[in-house]
């Protein structure tokens, strides 16, 4: 599978260029998981650490969930990975975790991202509040968080996928 990514133009407006960097960014995770087979993406980066690239797929699902539904909508549909019980259990992976079902979770909520912020202006208060503090955040700070979150989490993915591999690349 290709995976196409472009950054967005240099002279777009604001929202359609916060838009692109976030898709360029969900992009890359994709690009750097692209070509491993499961167990390969379910290769942790090194002792103790339980990081890998399906954890991080897992992991980004919950976050697009939780800022894009939970904050945003106030819509509440539960974790999807992890559990009171486990609260990073979207990094405890089994053989039964799969990069299939992970991605397509993955692509589901990416799409209910972007029905749920098109509703929206970008200074348009949420209607729920995140777990940190009782106040609204507007469109505008949840897509540079988002940016923000992707492109940390794809420096880990750069280190994952040449543990992997050694692959590298942008």
């Amino acid at each position: 599978m290709t995976i196409e990514r472009t950054e967005p133009a240099n002279n777009a407006d604001e929202r359609t260029m916060l838009e692109g960097w976030l898709d360029y960014h969900r992009r890359t995770l994709a690009m750097k998981c692209a070509g491993l087979d499961d167990a390969q993406l379910r290769t942790a980066s090194v002792p103790p650490s339980e990081l890998s690239l399906l954890g991080l797929v897992r992991h980004m699902a919950e976050v697009e969930r939780s800022w894009f539904r939970k904050v945003l909508v106030d819509d509440n549909p539960g974790p999807i990975y992890f559990s009171d019980e486990d609260p990073d259990g979207e990094f405890h992976l089994t053989e039964a975790d799969t990069w299939e079902e992970a991605h397509a979770t993955w692509q589901a909520e990416i799409e209910i991202a972007r029905r749920n912020a098109a509703r929206f202006a970008l200074d348009d208060a949420s209607v729920g509040k995140s777990r940190f503090t009782d106040e609204p955040f507007s469109l505008r700070w949840i897509y540079t968080h988002m940016i923000e979150e992707y492109a940390r989490h794809n420096g880990h993915a750069d280190l994952l996928r040449e543990r992997v591999d050694g692959a590298t690349g942008d």
